[in-house]
């Protein structure tokens, strides 16, 4: 014969809904950070990429109208895409100007949007000018004399 089941010998017990709980924070307090690092990891990796589409979109926009100029000048000729001509992007903000010498020199700068704390969205700030060359510094704004990305 079948035992009939009671009130106190269904479902989980306190003590076994704590234990679930206290495995699934420890699970978090693992993932979650990583999580982070990877989000600002990859936050970076497509700032760098979108000086380099900056940078080379600069050239061509000298190489046609004969100086350098702003995000805004490069989305009008379809040189970048609208988001990136926006000046924010994948958690950070850029800013591309010609410089004192509009026919010879240009900045561009990529900062993140948040530089410190749990949510930063990157912890490294770049640069780039007419060299092409993109510097990377972290904690501050990067500028012409920061030192340059290792591939």
């Amino acid at each position: 014969m079948r035992a009939k089941k009671t009130a106190e010998s269904s479902g989980f017990s306190l003590i076994e809904l704590l234990i679930v709980v206290a495995i699934v924070l420890i699970l978090a307090s693992i993932a979650v950070p990583n999580l982070l690092r990877a989000r600002r990891s990859a936050n970076e990796a497509s700032a760098v990429g979108s000086l380099r589409a900056i940078a080379s979109g600069q050239l061509v926009y000298r190489h046609t109208e004969g100086n350098f100029t702003t995000l805004a000048g490069l989305a009008n000729e379809s040189i970048i895409d609208d988001i990136l001509a926006s000046g924010s992007k994948s958690g950070y903000t850029f800013a591309s100007d010609p410089g004192f010498m509009p026919d010879l020199e240009f900045t561009a700068q990529a900062s993140p949007a948040v530089s410190s704390g749990v949510m930063a969205t990157g912890t490294r700030f770049f640069f780039v000018s007419q060299d092409q060359v993109i510097r990377a510094k972290r904690g501050a704004a990067a500028d012409s004399t920061s030192n340059p990305l290792q591939d």
